[in-house]
């Protein structure tokens, strides 16, 4: 499982990202909140780990958009803030649990785990490459963190690339995959069409590559250039 974490104390989160990653979760550090943001949007990990007090604003910021914009994702607040009212604030927020700083990683870790098994793993909700986000649950979409009206065609199209990221589909196994609703077979032509305005609508994303004379396959572009702290 992957978990993201929010903090700009290079000490706090080296330690805690090792002891995590120990523990068998892939553990991705992000200084600021507009790098997390911009990851966020690329891809959606199993948790998020916030501290409140960040360089470019409040971790409550990020919690408010993470639930505006993620849904569910499950979020724990790590902070030295400890009076009621910030707890208060930090639930109010959207937060799903509250550890102040200094905490045990035993407990942390025991915190994340009991955490998980309630909400289960969110990240299977959504599937994205570069700056594509497809919510399977809500059938949304959205590029660069704008929302995309997709027709039904174009959406399953999107769906069946982004299910094979990495792999090629031929337009064979595309048509066989995308029937309509009526049952009828989605003809060569049609697939072409749909494409080309699945791409317009995406502002022709790099992304999605044509394999000449096979097929096509969607496959990530962009570096995400994630602040992972040497041990």
């Amino acid at each position: 499982m992957v978990i993201y974490y929010v903090e700009d104390d290079e000490d706090i989160a080296r330690s805690t990202r090792t002891y995590l990653e120990q523990n068998g979760y892939d553990v991705s550090v992000f200084s600021s909140i507009q790098e997390a943001k911009k990851a966020l949007a690329a891809r959606c990990p199993s948790l998020v780990l916030v501290d409140w007090n960040m360089p470019d604003g409040q971790g409550s910021v990020l919690c408010r958009w993470i639930r505006e914009n993620r849904g569910e994702l499950p979020v724990i607040f790590l902070t030295v803030r400890s009076d009621a009212k910030d707890i208060v604030d930090g639930f109010s927020c959207g937060a799903d649990d509250y550890v102040v700083k200094p905490f045990e990683l035993e407990v942390l870790l025991s915190r994340i785990r009991a955490l998980l098994r309630r909400t289960g793993d969110t990240s299977l909700r959504y599937l994205s490459c570069d700056d594509i986000v497809l919510d399977r649950e809500g059938i949304h979409v959205s590029c660069m963190g704008e929302e995309v009206l997709l027709s039904p065609a174009e959406y399953r199209l999107l769906l069946l690339l982004l299910e094979n990221k990495g792999r090629t589909l031929t337009r064979g196994k595309i048509l066989e995959a995308l029937w309509d609703v009526e049952g009828k077979f989605v003809n060569d032509n049609t697939l072409t069409v749909t494409l080309k305005r699945l791409r317009e609508k995406l502002h022709q994303p790099a992304c999605i590559k044509t394999v000449r004379s096979i097929g096509y396959r969607m496959e990530e572009t962009i570096c995400r250039k994630e602040n992972r702290l040497e041990s």
